[in-house]
């Protein structure tokens, strides 16, 4: 392969990952799928055993309840403020607010800040992956240029040694 292929092989690589599956490459996955079927099959109880500590942990998650307040119906009138929305959770370790802040590329700038919060890690979770940020000493914590749309956030907060985990309910960003 000379420079130049070289330099074209991301391209060629790019354009063929977005072609469609033929049946060649499900033959091929097939294949492969016995084969590892064969040498290295899942161990009896995996699955069952992942499932179990999913569920440990989602008994051990907080879930915060929301309180919704809209800049414009406590009587701020400018058509900036009226774009910004302060929304609250609070749950029994945690209170958190965060202000919504539209920057008109179909993002929002998040602001938030939790009580008790130093330190705590704060992620908020999006159709894409999860973003991750950690609270100041103050509890303040910043999300830039989030994608509009459904999210959550999630909350981890020192309980001595562990952590505890406090989940929001999905809002609209």
């Amino acid at each position: 392969m000379n420079e130049s292929d070289h330099d074209r092989q991301p391209e060629v690589e790019e354009r063929l990952a977005a072609e469609q599956l033929d049946p060649s490459d499900f033959a091929l996955l097939n294949t492969l799928r016995a084969h590892y079927d064969e040498s290295d099959p899942v161990p009896d109880g995996l699955v069952e055993r992942i499932q179990f500590h999913i569920t440990l942990d989602a008994l051990n998650t907080e879930v915060a309840t929301l309180t919704q307040l809209d800049m414009a119906a406590a009587g701020a009138r400018s058509a900036t403020t009226e774009a910004v929305r302060t929304i609250t959770f609070t749950s029994d370790s945690v209170t958190t607010m965060v202000t919504l802040t539209p920057l008109g590329d179909g993002t929002v700038r998040v602001d938030g800040w939790a009580a008790p919060g130093a330190g705590i890690r704060v992620e908020v979770l999006l159709p894409d992956g999860p973003r991750n940020t950690y609270a100041d000493d103050d509890g303040r914590f910043v999300f830039e240029s989030v994608p509009s749309g459904l999210a959550k956030f999630t909350l981890y907060v020192r309980r001595g040694e562990e952590f505890s985990t406090v989940l929001s309910p999905a809002i609209e960003l």
